[in-house]
């Protein structure tokens, strides 16, 4: 324990005592104070220390009798010392005005044998100089450490989950903080429970509801780097019953020279509630068709892009093409790529997939061996209302780089494709698995020489189209999450995990390949989101709390959203050397038969008919069963001439 917060004990022992037992040590602290000052005064006129002698007591007696009735009478024992200020200064001058005109009337005029009269002149400037510091001194003691008492007392009280290394680092770094108050630790070992750490208290986990009510308890950080996914899990399910916010440390790996400080704590991410240890890569199939060779990544600054262009660069390739359609996006992976791998050779590229003249162009130039192709509209129901767009920029935008890719050469073409291509009920469902489709027929044509395959998952944990920033964003702005059906479910994967998984998958292609990533098993999005509401410190509001914080609304499925999603058209995966991906045997068109289709298609989609367009899908694709009625958000109609617009 340190000074300060003896000080604080000190502190706090006085200003819990009874006001009357304050008033009684006021008293007593200004008779001694009369006391004193009578034998200072006699010193100092007599220039020697001396001894207090009966003659002298009269002095004494005479201070006491004079000072506390007027002390009493001008209020100094009502105030309150700690809030003194002028008006109590000035009551302490009036009555030690008066003090001084009776007691050197009494002591120097009239004067009292035994006594020199200058006594009667001296002790009064005494007295009012020590009475005057003793309520300085307490005002500034007292007052200051009430302040910083109740300024500690509305900090968030912190409990550190973890006594290790890292959580004793931690609440060192917590007793300089002047944001926190450190009200112990929590920690799983019996042998700790009990204990004192550093002068904290080891509690056990099952306490913590009680200590939530006594101590005030809000937040509990996690300071457990090295602990597996299973095991954040579980003591996240166990704290998840009482409103605290839990923050957590990232793993060892991602703190700066194995050093814990209060800036590395961070909020939970969902890959802390939902992730699951790492399967370390193969780094034979990590490395096969990206060290020393020229990669294109298409949509490179997307969730998805973006992450496989780090896992890319991470393997060094000898050169990376970043082809991205958003200024913005580009600018970013592009900067943040040239910081942390500036020995390679980086090119950012602004192309539309859609563009056959760029991209054959960027392909020409280049003739990269290995093509990531991530460039996609997956947003479900913007894809739904504006699905020519949709199905321009997902099938033919990767007919378009396919065709491109062969005729550079190019050795492997890996599309990004996702667990909605499977008996969807979505345009971006059923485009994904037409884009499929159109490189499974490529890969079947005769005389081929670049190797397409199709890596298929579900949702990654915060994407652009993922739930979870948006369950965040709802929670810090009070509420209420939105969420469309309460039985709805979905896969997640993080993002780092399926990028990597997706290099290793186009390792192991033959042609013509889908591969489906493990996503383990579905999670209610419901049972999410009252997670991430709890772990925020807060309640969900609902008929069994009505009192809580954040509702949740059920507005309806949207235009062409599934109650769960699938991996696989037919229960017919085959297990690859890799034990979470799988290789699937999905059935395709011929390529003479699908350019019919999709030659069809587009003179649907140059006359915007929706309705055929929907019919034409639902022949070609697989179980494609389209929910709600054909929109399109876009006019049918001619657009106005400007010189008609500008009239209105």
């Amino acid at each position: 324990m340190d000074q300060r917060e003896s000080r604080g004990i000190a502190a706090i022992t006085l200003l819990d005592m009874p006001r009357e037992a304050k008033r009684l040590m006021a008293l007593v602290v200004d008779i001694a104070l009369c006391v004193l000052t009578v034998w200072l005064a006699l010193c100092l006129r007599l220039e020697h220390w001396v001894q207090l002698r009966p003659e002298h007591w009269w002095a004494v007696f005479g201070s006491i009798a004079i000072a506390l009735p007027l002390f009493v009478r001008f209020g100094l024992y009502r105030a309150i010392f700690r809030f003194s200020g002028w008006n109590a200064m000035v009551s302490l001058a009036q009555a030690m005005a008066l003090y001084s005109i009776f007691y050197a009337t009494i002591f120097t005029v009239v004067s009292v044998p035994g006594v020199p009269r200058t006594v009667g002149v001296i002790q009064p400037l005494l007295l009012l100089v020590s009475v005057g510091l003793t309520r300085v001194v307490v005002r500034y003691w007292l007052g200051g450490l009430y302040r910083t008492i109740l300024q500690r007392s509305r900090m968030p009280g912190v409990l550190i989950y973890g006594g290790g290394q890292a959580g004793r680092q931690l609440a060192a770094g917590l007793a300089r903080s002047t944001e926190y108050r450190l009200l112990g630790f929590l920690d799983d070992d019996v042998k700790l429970q009990g204990n004192s750490l550093d002068g904290r208290t080891v509690y056990a986990p099952g306490e913590l509801e009680y200590l939530f009510k006594e101590l005030g308890v809000t937040d509990v950080l996690l300071a457990l780097p090295s602990i597996t996914h299973e095991r954040r899990k579980e003591i996240l399910a166990g704290l998840s019953h009482v409103p605290v916010h839990v923050r957590t440390l990232p793993d060892m790996s991602d703190l700066a020279a194995g050093r814990v400080t209060m800036s590395d704590v961070r909020e939970l991410d969902i890959e802390d509630l939902l992730g699951r240890d790492p399967v370390s890569p193969d780094e034979a199939l990590l490395h096969r068709l990206v060290r020393d060779k020229v990669v294109v990544v298409t949509g490179a600054g997307g969730s998805i892009g973006s992450e496989l262009c780090r896992q890319i660069a991470a393997c060094g390739p000898r050169t990376m093409l970043l082809v991205e359609n958003s200024e913005f996006a580009l600018y970013q992976i592009h900067r943040e790529l040239e910081n942390r791998h500036p020995s390679i050779d980086l090119t950012p590229l602004l192309a539309s997939v859609q563009d056959e003249a760029r991209m054959t162009q960027i392909m020409q130039a280049w003739r990269p061996d290995t093509v990531y192709h991530a460039a996609a509209y997956k947003h479900v129901p913007l894809v739904e209302h504006n699905p020519v767009q949709g199905l321009r920029n997902n099938v033919w935008g990767t007919w378009v780089c396919a065709r491109a890719a062969q005729a550079a050469g190019t050795s492997h073409f890996v599309l990004i494709s996702t667990d909605k291509a499977v008996r969807p009920t979505n345009v971006m469902g059923a485009s994904k698995r037409l884009a499929e489709m159109v490189l499974q027929a490529l890969a079947a044509e005769p005389g081929q020489t670049t190797t397409f395959a199709m890596v298929r998952f579900g949702n990654v944990l915060g994407s652009s189209g993922s739930v979870v920033p948006l369950f965040r964003e709802q929670i810090s702005n009070g509420g209420p999450i939105t969420l469309t059906h309460p039985d709805i479910n979905r896969y997640f994967m993080t993002i780092p995990e399926a990028a990597q998984l997706v290099i290793q998958a186009g390792a192991m292609a033959q042609g013509g390949d889908v591969f489906v990533l493990d996503m383990g098993e579905p999670v209610r999005i419901i049972d999410l989101a009252r997670r991430m509401v709890e772990l925020s410190g807060l309640r969900v509001k609902d008929e069994q709390n009505p009192g809580g914080d954040i509702e949740i609304q059920i507005t309806g499925l949207r235009p062409g959203e599934k109650l769960y999603e699938e991996l696989l058209i037919d229960d017919n995966a085959q297990s690859t050397e890799h034990k979470r991906i799988m290789r699937a045997l999905e059935d395709s068109l011929p390529w003479v038969e699908l350019l019919d289709v999709l030659n069809t298609l587009d003179q649907a989609m140059m006359t915007n008919d929706i309705t055929t367009l929907r019919a034409l899908l639902q022949v070609c694709v697989h179980g494609y069963e389209p929910a709600g009625e054909a929109a399109d958000w876009a006019p049918s109609s001619s657009p106005m001439p400007l010189r008609e617009h500008a009239t209105n």
